[in-house]
């Protein structure tokens, strides 16, 4: 990077997180963002939707999209 090749950089995973130093935060061809560099206003909207939509499916006794239903189970109900 400092000899140039590569012209151009973005990097937004590092070998120690979270990366508080990092000798590529000086390089004027490296842009640097923390691992959420990804998101966007438009992803957090959407995100938000379907999570709000899934509290209210499981406020309804529906829930939706569960990883482990078996945690849903209640002591004593089988």
């Amino acid at each position: 990077m400092r000899a140039g090749r590569p012209g151009f950089a973005a990097v937004d995973v590092y070998e120690q997180e979270p990366a508080l130093a990092h000798p590529l935060f000086a390089l004027p061809n490296c842009i640097c963002t923390p691992h959420i560099g990804y998101v966007t206003r438009e992803d957090y909207e959407v995100q938000f939707a379907e999570v709000f939509d899934q509290i209210v499916a499981y406020a309804a006794g529906s829930p939706v999209n569960v990883v482990n239903p078996e945690a849903l189970a209640r002591p004593g109900s089988s």
